[in-house]
């Protein structure tokens, strides 16, 4: 019986070795070409043009004083994306301008994808709104605005 044993703990260790080396020599290079590469330029490119399932909706006044908190809400599409565990909005990101403000990620299923960010500005510009379903690409609004001394 011990020498079942021992063949079957030489078996083991030689399967652990095995995956360890694949682990630490094929991950790396892997890793090295990345998963951005599997995608197509389409995919990668964030969309501007309107879709009523996909685009973002900025509800956030024209014009707010210089410092004063304001309230900016994020909703995307027309009526509201499905939230479904095969389809959802993972995130939910605002800028001004090139600057990310915020980003706010999304569990399928248990979120709606409608967000408020509370901003302060210090002067005007474009806020804009990327949602990124798991299907396509981001998808991008803007709007102008414009802060007042």
């Amino acid at each position: 019986m011990t020498q079942w044993r021992h063949r079957w703990t030489r078996l083991v260790g030689a399967v652990a070795t095995a995956l360890w080396v694949s682990v630490a020599v094929v991950a790396p290079a892997v890793a090295a070409g990345g998963q951005e590469e599997q995608f197509t330029p389409e995919f990668r490119a964030v969309r501007s043009t309107f879709d009523p399932k996909h685009t973002p909706r900025i509800s956030a006044p024209d014009s707010v004083k210089r410092g004063q908190w304001f309230e900016v809400t994020v909703g995307v599409g027309t009526d509201m994306h499905p939230s479904l565990a095969e389809h959802f909005v993972r995130y939910i990101a605002l800028y001004k301008d090139t600057a990310e403000i915020a980003r706010i990620y999304l569990h399928p299923v248990f979120s709606a994808p409608r967000v408020t960010f509370t901003i302060a500005l210090d002067e005007g510009g474009m806020l804009r709104a990327l949602a990124e379903p798991t299907h396509s690409a981001a998808w991008e609004a803007s709007k102008k605005i414009s802060v007042v001394p």
